[in-house]
C-alpha cells in the first residue's frame, strides 16, 4: 500500500466522498483524486486539515506500515461469520511449529487452571463476559511480551 491508498482508506473509513473532502478543503475533487493516486501530495497544511477531517492524527495520516495497514483493513472487512469459520490454531501452527509440539512437554492442566483463574477474576471483578475477559488477558499478555523484548 502506498500513501495515496492510505489517504483513500482514511477517507473511506470516515464514509466521505472525494467531493465532500474537496469542498471542506477548498480544492477540486480531482486534487483529492491525484493525492489518492500519488500523482501529487497534499502540502503540510492540507495534510493537517485532512487528518482533522478524518479524525486521526497527522502522524497517523502520513505514517503507516503497509503490511500492518493491509492486515487491519482485511480484519475490518472480515465478517464475524467468516472469522468463526477460520481455524486460527491451524493457521498459526503453520507459522509457529511449537504450537504442534508443546502439548508433549507442557503441563497443560496446570497452566489452564491458572488462566481460568484469571478469566474468572476478570469476570467477577469487572463484570466482563467471557470474550471480553479473553481479549483483556490477550492484551495484558501482549503488554508483558513487549516489556520483555525492550
Amino acid at each position: 500500500m502506498n500513501i495515496g491508498n492510505h489517504l483513500m482508506m482514511a477517507r473511506k473509513r470516515k464514509g466521505l466522498s472525494q467531493e465532500s473532502v474537496a469542498e471542506k478543503l477548498g480544492v477540486s475533487r480531482q486534487t483529492i483524486s491525484k493525492w489518492e493516486t500519488c500523482e501529487t501530495l497534499p502540502d503540510i497544511c492540507q495534510a493537517k486539515t485532512l487528518a482533522t477531517i478524518y479524525g486521526i492524527s497527522l502522524d497517523e495520516l502520513i505514517t503507516f506500515d503497509s503490511d500492518v495497514q493491509e492486515l487491519q483493513d482485511i480484519i475490518e472487512r472480515t465478517s464475524e461469520e467468516l472469522t468463526n469459520k477460520i481455524d486460527w490454531t491451524k493457521l498459526w501452527r503453520k507459522k509457529y511449529p511449537i504450537l504442534n509440539e508443546y502439548q508433549k512437554e507442557v503441563d497443560i492442566p496446570y497452566y489452564a487452571s491458572q488462566i481460568l483463574s484469571l478469566f474468572l477474576q476478570l469476570e467477577k471483578t469487572y463484570g466482563y463476559n467471557k470474550l471480553n475477559s479473553m481479549l483483556v488477558l490477550k492484551d495484558i499478555l501482549a503488554t508483558v511480551w513487549k516489556a520483555r523484548n525492550t
